[in-house]
């Protein structure tokens, strides 16, 4: 026939002229059609399985969720077992603390935005605070002057940290990276010049914290991670991954090796981190919604977090559980900043709503709550001896408070807080308080 004709011209042909159509002509030609059928049917009868196959690192996944849900269950239900005593049962013979009133001594105004974070200088006199409008300043908090302002080249500067040794401030937000600016004696110098970006993330800049040293900033981002970094030479020391979401805070722990620290954020855990190893050695995950502050008891033994389920809770890190819960049916806004009093006795919250709730840590009580603000309360901070604290608000401003202390400034600029009715003897050459 004329099909058994092509191919015989096909095989006559020279190799080097027979094409890849005439060697599939050959293949289709020679095999018989019940053979071609068979082929096709197999080739087709093949993909369910190769899709099969494709989902099966979904089922890996799957099960891998399953197998950690398991194990977190057995996990809470050894932890329960050890859970014999609440806190405030134990602190039932305690003496409450009774009327606790605090009073707003002065008011720092000069950001045109909301003010977003906070710090206190180891001076006990320093501040510094980053705001919505994209500047950083440094305040005097008893003279309410302003040493230094920096713009910074975006909006929303939503981190900033004092340095250890007060010659620094460190500061970032919707630029993704950490800035650290050397401060001098100079307040017409132009900071912006002599300018350090140390950290670079790929999502935004959420808290940074110097280490015991100015060489070491630890920050956290939006991009789900923690990191360590050299401040001279900008490079990564250590990195931390582990949470799900973005990581909105972080607070080093206050022992002098500072070798841990805890970090919460939108995936509602509070982890702690070995800054050596890069490991989280132990997570929390009570609370039902997003944490937006985190702050080591003074002892360094256990820490508070606050949360947007409007509550905020304690952690023992001993006893690798939460001990106390401090809510009330009647707050229901959420909790945005957290810290101790010197003693670890007092829980000062700020809340969405305005005010700032003071809670008995042992009792699990609110003794107080402190109004002034405007808007809600993004930050606060206790001052390094404890004498008065710092809250700052989206209302621009910042206030700072303290028990009905008095202020007395000494001629060599050195100064003291005094209780009412107390009385001071200074010698002048000498000045004790020194």
């Amino acid at each position: 026939t004329c099909e058994y004709n092509y191919v015989l011209s096909c095989i006559s042909c020279e190799p080097r002229v027979l094409s890849l159509q005439n060697i599939l002509s050959l293949i289709l030609f020679l095999l018989p059609a019940s053979a071609l059928t068979t082929g096709i049917y197999m080739i087709f009868s093949t993909k369910p399985e190769m899709a099969t196959q494709e989902v099966q690192p979904n089922e890996t996944l799957t099960n891998l969720k399953a197998e950690s849900d398991t194990l977190k269950t057995k996990l809470e239900d050894e932890r329960a077992k050890l859970h014999d005593v609440e806190l405030h049962q134990v602190a039932e013979k305690v003496d409450g603390l009774g009327q606790f009133i605090m009073k707003t001594r002065r008011t720092l105004k000069g950001h045109g935005n909301k003010v977003l974070c906070m710090d206190w200088c180891k001076d006990k006199r320093r501040i510094v605070s980053s705001s919505q409008d994209g500047k950083v300043i440094v305040w005097d908090a008893f003279t309410t002057n302003k040493e230094h302002a920096v713009t910074m080249p975006c909006t929303w500067v939503m981190a900033c940290a004092y340095a250890p040794s007060g010659c620094a401030v460190a500061c970032g937000g919707l630029d993704n990276k950490c800035s650290v600016y050397p401060l001098s004696l100079d307040k017409n110098e132009n900071l912006a010049a002599k300018k350090k970006s140390v950290a670079m993330h790929t999502n935004y800049l959420s808290a940074c914290s110097f280490t015991n040293s100015d060489m070491q900033i630890l920050t956290s981002s939006g991009d789900g991670t923690c990191a360590l970094w050299d401040v001279e030479s900008g490079q990564l020391l250590q990195s931390f991954h582990g949470h799900a979401a973005d990581v909105l805070c972080l607070d080093l722990a206050p022992s002098e090796t500072g070798n841990t620290f805890v970090s919460g954020g939108c995936d509602k855990k509070a982890n702690v981190w070995d800054m050596r190893s890069g490991q989280c050695i132990q997570s929390f995950e009570t609370h039902e919604s997003d944490i937006n502050s985190v702050r080591y008891y003074p002892s360094g033994d256990a820490f508070a977090s606050g949360s947007d389920d409007a509550t905020c809770r304690l952690y023992d890190l001993r006893a690798d559980r939460e001990v106390a819960i401090y809510s009330k049916e009647s707050i229901i806004f959420g909790a945005s900043s957290v810290d101790f009093s010197l003693s670890g006795r007092l829980l000062f919250g700020g809340y969405n709503d305005y005010t700032i709730n003071v809670w008995d840590v042992l009792k699990g009580t609110r003794v107080s709550i402190l109004f002034g603000h405007e808007n809600r309360v993004s930050t606060l901070r206790l001052s390094p001896d404890g004498t008065a604290f710092c809250s700052g608000s989206w209302d621009h401003t910042l206030r700072v408070r303290d028990r009905g202390y008095h202020l007395l400034i000494l001629v060599d600029d050195k100064s003291s807080w005094l209780m009412p009715g107390q009385i001071l003897l200074v010698d002048a050459r000498t000045n004790p308080l020194g």
